[in-house]
């Protein structure tokens, strides 16, 4: 090996005086099984002869990489997102890897961003209901990595989601324990499969217990005005009212604080309530996507795992909006 030390060799030379490319130099250097040993040790001695220091970069570009993920949300606009971007960056930049996020709320070219962005990063984290399944299918079919996030699984595409329906049964039954009888459920079941799979447990819940169905009433947003508007339109028909998320029942409250009303998420702001919730692990879930997604970038087409699915657990948490308690219920 004729040629000289430097102080800021690069990857191409490395890949020169062992007589690889730079792709195969990468790989070797991360201790891959598709590089044999022979190679390796010839690559290692290149490296050690040129005082080579790899980057997370060079090993990108080596491999023809952005070294960037991309996240497709329905709206940034609320702390469930935030906890869901903070858990999913955190993880990304143990990786090394930067984050692109794009926000389909009000674009009508939705389908067009998100096909945008996946041919400009390594792989991409989809959540909610933001694209057709066909659309995810046809990016999945490119070899792009994919995880989908909060939303129902597409064949071949990895899948995390939080539990919904079961939880949503044990809030019911909660409230029926209370004596309720008249339920009113404020969501949009069909602009979101979480609100759906929480829509789907009450009502099965209700069933189960014998009880009259809860009447369903479609909002416009899952924020505190949404909660606000709604309330103000209910009237007194309602003993209690389950809500898609805790911005809308704490929306109710404002507007009616007798009123018995339950959330969703376990926003900080629903401890300060007394908001009866249910708590979900908002960072990680968007941890686990990241990481997942991680694994698919870095895995080889060889040895790629089958689609990966995955349920994290939520948590019925009781305080005083449904209700007076024995001082023994955990709040």
């Amino acid at each position: 090996m004729a040629m000289k030390a430097l102080s800021k060799a690069t990857i191409y030379q490395v890949a020169q005086v062992a007589g690889v490319s730079i792709a195969t130099v990468s790989r070797a250097l991360r201790g891959s099984e598709l590089v044999t040993e022979q190679t390796r040790e010839r690559v290692l001695a290149a490296a050690r002869e040129l005082q080579f220091t790899p980057s997370r970069l060079g090993r990108s570009l080596a491999e023809g990489r952005h070294a960037a993920n991309g996240i497709v949300f329905p709206d940034l606009v609320g702390p469930y997102y935030a906890e869901v971007v903070l858990g999913y960056e955190a993880a990304a930049a143990g990786f090394g890897s930067s984050v692109l996020i794009l926000a389909t709320s009000g674009r009508p070219d939705a389908e067009a961003a998100v096909r945008d962005m996946a041919s400009r990063v390594d792989g991409l984290t989809v959540m909610g209901q933001t694209v057709s399944d066909e659309v995810i299918g046809k990016l999945a079919a490119t070899g792009l990595p994919m995880v989908l996030l909060a939303r129902d699984p597409v064949p071949g595409v990895d899948t995390v989601r939080a539990e919904n329906r079961r939880t949503a049964e044990a809030l019911v039954a909660h409230l029926l324990e209370h004596g309720h009888e008249r339920f009113v459920f404020l969501g949009d079941p069909d602009g979101s499969p979480d609100v759906k799979g929480r829509w789907v447990g009450v009502q099965k819940g209700l069933a189960t217990a014998g009880a009259a169905p809860a009447e369903l009433v479609r909002i416009t947003g899952l924020d505190v005005e949404a909660g606000r508007a709604a309330a103000r339109a209910l009237g007194d028909q309602a003993q209690a009212v389950i809500c898609a998320n805790d911005e809308v029942a704490l929306g109710v409250l404002l507007e009616r604080p007798r009123q018995t009303v339950t959330g969703w998420d376990d926003l900080m702001a629903a401890q300060f309530a007394g908001l009866t919730t249910v708590r979900q692990p908002m960072r990680e879930l968007g941890a686990t996507a990241a990481r997942w997604l991680n694994r698919r970038i870095t895995e080889s087409n060889d040895t790629a795992a089958a689609a990966r699915r995955r349920i994290l657990p939520t948590r019925l948490v009781v305080r005083t909006s449904c209700g007076t308690h024995s001082p023994e219920v955990h709040r």
